[in-house]
């Protein structure tokens, strides 16, 4: 609710405002809890209306598992495994990251450079409990690779060394 809001009575509701810089007072003839301790309850733990769950005790986010797609060997996740809501932001980037450290790498091994490397983090709703969990995650990489052996690259170097031969003349001499 707005606190100090341009009207005392909001519409819908027994809440008034005096001025922006007091609380909204609820009356206690309608406050049917007034004068008891109020709990505060965590918004993880209640069920949201149109759900069938609350997230602590949703089944859909207790068997979520997450597997690997690609043809890389050496990263985690080839088999499918489980991974709690809380970290799996975490897991699926540093996963991703195992892929950028990939490309780095054989693009090193191989004479070539990584033009472009970016991560997309992927997120859903589960349709549980409604709680937002990280659903995956895609890398792509760019890497060029240099093939001194291909006629295309040489003929290209010719014309390059043609066209920048005596761009730089000294003059003094």
């Amino acid at each position: 609710m707005t606190i100090g809001a341009a009207s005392g009575l909001y519409p819908g509701n027994s809440f008034y405002t005096n001025s922006p810089n007091t609380k909204s007072l609820k009356p206690d003839s309608l406050n049917p809890a007034a004068g008891q301790e109020q709990k505060s309850v965590n918004p993880d733990e209640v069920k949201k209306p149109g759900r069938r769950s609350s997230p602590e005790d949703c089944e859909t986010c207790a068997n979520r598992k997450y597997q690997d797609g690609s043809d890389e060997s050496n990263v985690s996740f080839q088999s499918a495994s489980h991974i709690s809501p809380e970290s799996a932001a975490s897991r699926v980037r540093a996963h991703e990251n195992e892929h950028v450290a990939n490309a780095y790498k054989k693009a090193s091994m191989n004479n070539g450079k990584v033009l472009n490397a970016s991560v997309t983090i992927h997120t859903s709703v589960c349709p549980e409990c409604g709680r937002t969990y990280v659903s995956g995650g895609v890398t792509n990489t760019m890497i060029q690779y240099t093939n001194e052996n291909n006629p295309y690259t040489q003929n290209q170097k010719a014309l390059d060394a043609a066209k920048y031969k005596g761009a730089n003349i000294d003059y003094a001499a």
